[in-house]
């Protein structure tokens, strides 16, 4: 079952549940699929890739991730609260994340194809391993091991 129709399927249940924070996450983010879809010239009507859908759902956990910053700089505690508990929901749908041992392997295997010796060729090592990754890591995540690859040596 395509992930837009999972979603969807778990909008109904919130909505049978009477559960209104999931449902409205739920409900934000088919319309953000929708949004995409009609800023890639595409008919909403059409269905929604998972690798679209699994992209748009990272956005709208690092949207999250920076209003819980935001809320929690300015002390407005409700609001992060409710920020927290709407990317928990978002988190179920994205697969787990890569564990930092594998983007080890993986970076200490690309430094090596590329013969990357020096610090100053790093961004060019994190953008050939987040490609090799394809979202299933963390961009920060892939940028600490990266640095610290850098440090070791």
């Amino acid at each position: 079952m395509p992930l837009t129709e999972t979603i969807r399927e778990e909008m109904k249940k919130a909505m049978f549940a009477k559960n209104e924070l999931r449902l409205n996450t739920l409900r934000g983010l088919i319309a953000a699929f929708t949004n995409e879809l009609v800023a890639t010239r595409r008919k909403p009507t059409e269905e929604f890739p998972d690798d679209d859908a699994l992209e748009v759902i990272r956005r709208g956990v690092k949207q999250r991730k920076d209003s819980i910053e935001q809320f929690g700089a300015g002390g407005r505690q409700d609001l992060v609260k409710q920020e927290e508990a709407e990317m928990k929901i978002l988190l179920e749908f994205l697969p787990a994340a890569m564990p930092e041992e594998e983007i080890r392997k993986l970076a200490e295997t690309k430094k090596a194809e590329l013969g990357i010796t020096d610090k100053s060729k790093m961004g060019m090592l994190i953008g050939t391993v987040m490609k090799e990754l394809k979202g299933r890591a963390d961009g920060a995540e892939v940028k600490k091991v990266v640095e610290n690859l850098f440090r070791d040596a």
